[in-house]
C-alpha cells in the first residue's frame, strides 16, 4: 500500500510492543497516523519514545481503571479518537481436564474483558465525532477452534461474536466495528507452539507457508481507513484459507 491513507487520524493499538501489534503501528505509522502505542511489559516501546506522531502508553487492558484513564488522555490531548485497534491478548494452551480457574479468569481478563472495556470507552469518544472504526483481534482458531486451545479459542470467538453486535449497535451512530482473524503468523507467540504443529499447519495452507506480521497489518490499515468505509461487522480472516 502507498501513500496516506491515515493521514492525522489518532489511533490506539495495544499489544503494540511486538509482534502484530508492532507491525500494525508501523504500519499506521507509514500511512500518516498519529499513534497512541500501549503496551503491559515496561520499556518494551522505549525505542519509539522519540518516533514523530508516537504516544506511548504503558498499561495492562484488563484493568479498567487504567483503560479510562488512557482514553481521558487521548480525548485530553487530541479531542478525538478514530481509530481503536483492540491486539493485545495472551496465548495459553491447556488440554480440557487441566485447565484452572485462575488461568480462565486470566485469559479472559485480557482478551475479552480488556477489548470490550476499551470498546465501550473508544465509543463514548466515537460517537461524540460520528465517526470512528473499531478493529478488533480475533483469530482463525476462535471460527474453527482448534485441540488444546479451548480457552483461547473461546475467547476469540467472543470477540467476533461481540463485535457482530457492537456493528449493529453503533453502525447507525457511524462507528464501524469489524474483526481481523489471523492464521498462523510468523510471530514469537505462535512460534512457541512447537515445530511439528507448525509444519502440519504449513503443509495444510494451500500458499504453504506462515503469514508475515506485515500482512496483519495491512489488513488493519484497510479497516481503519475509508477504503472499507462500507465495511461493517465483518471477520476479515487473513489465513490464506486454511484447510485444516
Amino acid at each position: 500500500m502507498s501513500g496516506l491513507l491515515l493521514k492525522d487520524k489518532v489511533c490506539l493499538v495495544t499489544g503494540a510492543g511486538k509482534g502484530l501489534g508492532r507491525a500494525t503501528l508501523e504500519a499506521f505509522l507509514r500511512e500518516g497516523a498519529i499513534v497512541y502505542a500501549n503496551d503491559r511489559e515496561p520499556g518494551s516501546l522505549d525505542d519509539c519514545m522519540d518516533t514523530p506522531n508516537v504516544h506511548v502508553l504503558y498499561f495492562d487492558v484488563s484493568d479498567g481503571a487504567a483503560d479510562k484513564k488512557a482514553i481521558m488522555q487521548i480525548h485530553a490531548e487530541q479531542k478525538r479518537l478514530d481509530v481503536l485497534v483492540n491486539n493485545a491478548g495472551v496465548m495459553t494452551d491447556a488440554l480440557i481436564g487441566a485447565i484452572t480457574r485462575p488461568v480462565m479468569e486470566e485469559i479472559f481478563a485480557t482478551n475479552v474483558f480488556g477489548s470490550m472495556e476499551l470498546l465501550q470507552l473508544a465509543a463514548k469518544l466515537m460517537m461524540r465525532q460520528k465517526s470512528g472504526s473499531i478493529i478488533n483481534f480475533s483469530s482463525v482458531v476462535g471460527i474453527t477452534g482448534n485441540p488444546g486451545q479451548l480457552m483461547y479459542s473461546a475467547t476469540k470467538g467472543a470477540i467476533i461474536a461481540m463485535t457482530k453486535t457492537a456493528a449493529k449497535e453503533l453502525g447507525p451512530k457511524g462507528i464501524r466495528v469489524n474483526a481481523v482473524a489471523p492464521g498462523m503468523i510468523e510471530t514469537d507467540m505462535m512460534c512457541s507452539v512447537g515445530p511439528e504443529f507448525l509444519q502440519h499447519y504449513i503443509d495444510n495452507t494451500p500458499l504453504r507457508r506462515l503469514g508475515r506480521p506485515g500482512e496483519i497489518a495491512d489488513a488493519c490499515v484497510y479497516l481503519a481507513s475509508d477504503m472499507s468505509s462500507f465495511v461493517n461487522g465483518h471477520i476479515l480472516s487473513v489465513d490464506a484459507s486454511v484447510l485444516v
